[in-house]
């Protein structure tokens, strides 16, 4: 599975409603931190938007060493990853999210977003590039229902 920057944020500090890493810990979800795959970009996204709040660069460099140290991290350099992440730039239009979209795609692997134009898009990215896209609330059980 790949996840969407999202789901890294919580690492530097910042908040998320949909709190993937959490909810793996806590075994509220089927998915295990093996079953994770990052798509480098996502470390540059996580990178910018940490500065843009003002996050201390210590927090984000740790943030980045666990990433690494923890997830497969899948290169954007590769040529199937570029070659999808140009296709999609046509349907799309951050650039990003088409590299992340074309990370899934290029590995063959599901996704998971909160980005509401990535899942405007679920059908297409299922039936063109074989992405099927879930959200947070599709593979974590909330909460209140823990026993």
């Amino acid at each position: 599975m790949i996840i969407d920057t999202t789901y890294l944020l919580p690492l530097a500090k910042i908040g998320v409603d949909a709190d993937l890493l959490l909810a793996i810990a806590e075994k509220r979800t089927k998915l295990r931190l093996e079953d994770i795959h990052v798509s480098l970009i996502s470390l540059f996204e996580l990178q910018a938007k940490a500065a843009k709040l003002r996050i201390p660069a210590d927090v984000v460099s740790i943030s980045t060493k666990a990433v690494l140290r923890t997830f497969d991290v899948i290169p954007f350099s590769k040529s199937a990853v570029i070659e999808t992440s140009f296709r999609l730039r046509e349907r799309m239009t951050d650039y990003i999210d088409c590299v992340i979209v074309g990370t899934a795609a290029a590995m063959h692997e599901q996704l998971v977003s909160e980005d509401s134009k990535i899942l405007r898009a679920r059908k297409l990215l299922r039936d063109e590039y074989g992405v099927v896209v879930h959200r947070y609330k599709d593979l974590v059980e909330p909460a209140s229902r823990r026993v």
